[in-house]
């Protein structure tokens, strides 16, 4: 059935990419493209391993020992849309990130497979990578198919369809979120340079319908000056807005209230927000801070929640494919903690809870 949805959907050819069709994107990967993979790989894998917390112990005052572990998850799936271009940045910020986690076995679902794709994934050392895409990927990769091994969490970017799907199987697997249309919020202050903030629009402009960008500030001059440059823009279904503010608190404010993927600050006084920021995927500060940094080589993660998820909801993140788990060591502890729990669990109507652990009040270890 896969393989039928495959040959339909994804212009066909072997579902599984074997070993020496990646070493053969790798060898035919041009030089300035796998430094750039490379420096990527490097930085994002720096960042992400600081974010792996350490077990955490807690003896409490009745004697009881409760270990708080990280584990992660076995197996992880990271998606990498095919869409208009190949992404191979996708498939570092996916794969290095579970790699930093801990994460056993990492698979790749990519349609199309194109060779830049598959030499990213031969860099990165991924385990295993599908010729596949679209919500019958995702089905696959979340409850397994004869060939295909189910995984405990999938992330990455897609289409509608491959978010929908991924919404459908939150409950059998983890997700890392619904990815919607990119957005960018650029905050402004009086100093900052128009040309460098035009850029930044027209360069999330490049993501494509339903994009949406914005730039607000209280200086008037300098948005008719960022307004100059972004008129011989080419119309690429993205959406371009300036918003004039009254002073920087409101222009904050209504970056709070729209939870940004991206907020870049720009000008000494917007800058100077940062520390007040909340809610935004991630923060760009000062003038040399392009997104597209972020999206590549900076070291941060681009798999960031969109449509004002970000008051709820964090960037891809070692987090996403590691779970907490309480490790309990009661031991003579039993006898401080029995008779206050079985009061609680017949308040409840829980006798037998209350008996589980009165039998334990005189020393069982």
């Amino acid at each position: 059935m896969l393989a039928e949805h495959v040959e339909r959907l994804d212009g066909g050819g072997p579902v599984h990419v074997t070993t020496s069709e990646l070493d053969a994107a790798l060898a035919g990967l041009e030089g300035a493209a796998r430094s750039g993979l490379e420096l990527a790989i490097a930085n994002v894998g720096a960042v992400a391993q600081a974010g792996v917390d350490a077990e955490r112990e807690v003896t409490l005052d009745q004697g009881q020992t409760i270990r708080l572990r990280e584990v992660p998850v076995r197996r992880a799936a990271v998606y990498v849309p095919g869409g208009r271009a190949p992404y191979p940045s996708s498939v570092v910020m996916g794969v290095i990130t579970a790699k930093a986690a801990g994460v056993e076995e990492i698979v790749v679902c990519a349609p199309g497979a194109h060779p830049v794709i598959l030499a990213a994934c031969a860099l990165c050392g991924v385990d295993e990578v599908h010729r596949m895409g679209g919500a019958h990927a995702i089905a696959a990769l979340a409850y397994g198919t004869e060939s295909i091994e189910r995984v405990d969490v999938i992330v990455g970017p897609g289409n509608l369809w491959v978010q929908e799907a991924k919404r459908l199987v939150s409950g059998d697997v983890g997700i890392d979120g619904f990815a919607g249309p990119s957005d960018l919020l650029v905050l402004a202050s009086a100093g900052a340079d128009p040309w460098l903030i035009a850029a930044d629009l027209l360069a999330q402009a490049e993501h494509g319908s339903g994009t949406l960008c914005i730039v607000t500030s209280d200086d008037a001059a300098l948005l008719d000056a960022v307004a100059e440059l972004l008129e011989p823009a080419a119309d690429t279904g993205a959406v371009i807005a300036l918003v004039a503010a009254p002073d920087l608190d409101d222009a904050l404010a209504l970056s709070e209230a729209f939870a940004p993927e991206h907020l870049e600050l720009q000008g000494a006084a917007a800058e100077a927000l940062a520390p007040r920021v909340r809610n935004a995927g991630c923060l760009f500060v000062g003038a040399a801070s392009a997104t597209a940094f972020g999206d590549y080589v900076a070291g941060s993660n681009h798999t960031l929640p969109t449509g004002g998820a970000a008051r709820f909801a964090s960037g891809l993140s070692p987090r996403h494919f590691r779970r907490r788990m309480a490790e309990v060591h009661v031991g003579p502890a039993a006898g401080r903690l029995a008779g206050p729990g079985a009061a609680l669990a017949r308040a409840e109507g829980f006798g037998l809870h209350a008996t589980s652990m009165e039998v334990r009040e005189n020393g069982a270890s």
